[in-house]
C-alpha cells in the first residue's frame, strides 16, 4: 500500500522484497542487489504467475546475480511480500526510458510503473518519495530502518538544478492587466516573489539601470515601480525540474497561483466572419472548371518511393515505400491509370492539384502544382458506336485543356516541346502565359505505354499553379466587364497553305492577330494535314478569319485590304506557300 500511495504521490515506482525469500533465492545471508541485462536461457516468475523466458534487451534487478524482478515493470513472484513477511527490502531506482520500453515490449508487459518509467521520472524525486515511503511505513506499520545503501551512476546529478531568467515587463506583457475593482494595474515585484518563493523557488534579483513607473493603485500611490527593468534569475526546485523549463512556464505559475479571475477579459468589440483568401476562391473556382470539363479530381500521398537524387529523403520514414516527397504529380496519376485499368476500370480522365518538393542548390523548395491525365472514352454512350470505345484524339485532349483555359477567360499559346522523356518528342507542347511558362500537355512516349501496358491514347498535362494564379488574380481577369457586341453581319474568309513543320499555330495566330488589327474578330485553325500532296517537311494548315466592324457593314474591297495584308505578313514572316 505505501509503494502504491508513493507512487501516486510522487510518480516514483518503488518495489518491497520480502528479505527471507531474497536470501532464498540468493543462497546466502548476505544480500548485494544489482541491475544487469538478462542472459540467454534465463527464466523468471513475475507476480502475475507467469513464467517469462528472458530475452537480451530484459533489464533485471538480481540477488546475488540471481533474477529476482524486471526492473521497472514487475516483481517476482518467488520474492513476493506476503502476509508473514517481517523484514523487507525497498528498492527505488531510476532507468532510462528507452531500456525500459524495450524491457517491456520484449516481455509484452506495460505497467504503472513501466508506464511512468517510459515517459521518465524526475530523478530529484527519487530521494524524497524514498524517504517519504521509509517514513510511512516507520509511522503506519511500526517499522525499523536497519540498513540502506545507495549506488548512483548518474554522470552529473547536479544537472536537475535550472535557472531561469524572468523579466517583470514580460509577466505583464503575457497576463495583461489586474483588474482592482473600479481600477486596473499591474503585478508587482512583491506578488512575484512571494508567489515563486512560495513554489520553493530562489530568486536572484539581476542588477539593471532602474527606470521607475508611478503605480497606479491608491494603496501604493508612493511606490514606485520599476516594471519596465525589474528581472530576476530564478532557481527551480528539484521537485518541479521537469515541468519549469522556460520562463513562460514560471509566468503561467504566477498567473495560476494569482488567480485567473483577477485578470481582466476584455473581449473584442466586434468580431467579423470567416472568409476564404483570393487564393483558396481561385484554386476551387479551378477545380470547378476542370470538374465541369467532365475530370475527377484524385487526391495521392505526398510520400512515394525514392528513386534519385533531386528527391527529399525523410530521416525516420514509416515505411521505405513512403520515405521521399514528390517532386512531380505525372507519376502518381500514371500509377493510378494503370492501376484502373488492371482492375478492370475504364480509363480514367482525371486531375489533381497538390504541392511538390524538390532540392535545389540553395537549399529546399516547394510549391503547388496542377496535373491531369486523359485518355478514357469522353462519351457517355455507346449507341451510335457500336458498343465500342472510342479513344481519345490528340486535339480532343487538347480540346478539354482549351475549354477549362476558355472557362477562366486565360489565353494560352502551345510550343512544341521535348523536354520531358516520359512523353512524345513529336506531341509535346509546352504552355505559356503572356510570357511565362505555365506548363506542358502531351502524349505519353510509347516506350512508357509499352512498359506499362498502356493505350495508345493517354494524354497528360501538368500545369504551374503560382504562375496560372498571379495571371489570373490581375483586375481585368477577375472582374468581368462587358464587351459591346456588334449588330452588323461578319465577313469570313479562308486562309490556307503549307507551312514548315517548325513553326507552331500559334505564332501564325498571333501574327495574323497583329496584322488583322480591330477588324479581325476572331481567327482558328479548322484543317491540318500532312502526307500525300504536301512537301517534305511541311504541313497544309487552313484557317478561318472572321471580320467584323462594330459601327458598319464591311465592304469586300475593306476585307480583302485587310485578307491581303494577312497573306503578305505570312509569306514574308513565315515563308509560306499559299494555296487560296
Amino acid at each position: 500500500d505505501v509503494t502504491n500511495y508513493v507512487l501516486l504521490e510522487w510518480g516514483q515506482p518503488l518495489h518491497a522484497f520480502d528479505r527471507e525469500c531474497l536470501q532464498a533465492v540468493a543462497g546466502v545471508d548476505s544480500l548485494t542487489i544489482g541491475v544487469r541485462f538478462a542472459r540467454s536461457g534465463e527464466s523468471l516468475q513475475t507476480l502475475d504467475s507467469q513464467t517469462r523466458k528472458l530475452q537480451p534487451q530484459t533489464l533485471l534487478i538480481t540477488a546475488n546475480d540471481q533474477p529476482v524482478a524486471l526492473a521497472g515493470v514487475m516483481g517476482g513472484e518467488a520474492t513476493e511480500v506476503q502476509d508473514s513477511t517481517q523484514n523487507i527490502v525497498l528498492e527505488a531506482a531510476i532507468f532510462e526510458p528507452v531500456a525500459i520500453r524495450r524491457s517491456g515490449r520484449s516481455q509484452g508487459l506495460r505497467t504503472e510503473a513501466s508506464a511512468r518509467y517510459e515517459r521518465g521520472v524526475n530523478q530529484v524525486e527519487l530521494d524524497l518519495a524514498c524517504q517519504r515511503a521509509i517514513a510511512l511505513i516507520t509511522e503506519l506499520a511500526g517499522g525499523t530502518v536497519t540498513t540502506q545503501a545507495i549506488a548512483d551512476q548518474r554522470p552529473d546529478p547536479s544537472s536537475s538544478v535550472r535557472s531561469i531568467e524572468l523579466r517583470l515587463e514580460r509577466v505583464n506583457q503575457v497576463l495583461g492587466p489586474v483588474d482592482l475593482g473600479e481600477e486596473t494595474g499591474e503585478i508587482f515585484p512583491e506578488d512575484v516573489e512571494k508567489i515563486l518563493s512560495a513554489l520553493g523557488c530562489q530568486l536572484s534579483p539581476l542588477a539593471s539601470d532602474p527606470v521607475a513607473v508611478a503605480s497606479p493603485t491608491a494603496k501604493q500611490e508612493s511606490s514606485l515601480v520599476e516594471s519596465d527593468s525589474v528581472q530576476w534569475m530564478v532557481t527551480v526546485p528539484p521537485y518541479r525540474h521537469r515541468d519549469l523549463e522556460r520562463e513562460i512556464d514560471l509566468i503561467e505559475e504566477i498567473a495560476r497561483l494569482y488567480g485567473y479571475d483577477k485578470f481582466c477579459d476584455d473581449l473584442p468589440e466586434k468580431t467579423e466572419l470567416g472568409y476564404l483568401s483570393l487564393e483558396q476562391i481561385l484554386t476551387r473556382q479551378l477545380r470547378e472548371a476542370f470538374r465541369a470539363a467532365g475530370l475527377t479530381e484524385l487526391v495521392h500521398y505526398s510520400l512515394v518511393k525514392p528513386e534519385n537524387e533531386k528527391q527529399i529523403c525523410l530521416a525516420n520514414p514509416l515505411f521505405t515505400e513512403y520515405s521521399a516527397l514528390r517532386t512531380d504529380l505525372l507519376s502518381g496519376l500514371i500509377d493510378a491509370f494503370q492501376y484502373n485499368l488492371e482492375q478492370g476500370n475504364n480509363a480514367l480522365n482525371g486531375f489533381e492539384i497538390g504541392r511538390v518538393f524538390w532540392r535545389e542548390e540553395e537549399g529546399l523548395a516547394e510549391a503547388d502544382a496542377i496535373a491531369g491525365i486523359l485518355g478514357g472514352d469522353p462519351t457517355q454512350g455507346r449507341w451510335f458506336k457500336g458498343g465500342k470505345e472510342s479513344p481519345m484524339s490528340w486535339y480532343e485532349a487538347k480540346g478539354v485543356l482549351e475549354s477549362v483555359f476558355q472557362r477562366l477567360n486565360l489565353s494560352v499559346e502551345y510550343q512544341p516541346d521535348r523536354s520531358d522523356p516520359r512523353l512524345h518528342p513529336g506531341r509535346t507542347a509546352s504552355l505559356w502565359l503572356q510570357g511565362e511558362r505555365l506548363g506542358q500537355f502531351g502524349q505519353l512516349h510509347p516506350q512508357l505505354r509499352s512498359q506499362r501496358d498502356l493505350p495508345e491514347a493517354v494524354y497528360v498535362f501538368e500545369i504551374d499553379l503560382e504562375v496560372l494564379l498571379d495571371a489570373w488574380e490581375r483586375d481585368e481577369k477577375l472582374t468581368p466587364r462587358f464587351n459591346q457586341y456588334s449588330t452588323f453581319p461578319a465577313a469570313d474568309r479562308d486562309l490556307a497553305f503549307f507551312a514548315p513543320v517548325s513553326i507552331s499555330v500559334a505564332e501564325v495566330e498571333r501574327a495574323t492577330r497583329k496584322v488583322g488589327s480591330q477588324l479581325l474578330e476572331s481567327v482558328y485553325l479548322f484543317d491540318e494535314y500532312q502526307g500525300e500532296s504536301v512537301p517534305e517537311g511541311q504541313r497544309s494548315l487552313a484557317f478561318r478569319l472572321i471580320y467584323r466592324a462594330s459601327d458598319r457593314t464591311l465592304t469586300d474591297k475593306e476585307v480583302e485590304q485587310v485578307h491581303q495584308k494577312v497573306r503578305e505578313t505570312l509569306v514574308e514572316k513565315f515563308g509560306v506557300s499559299l494555296r487560296s
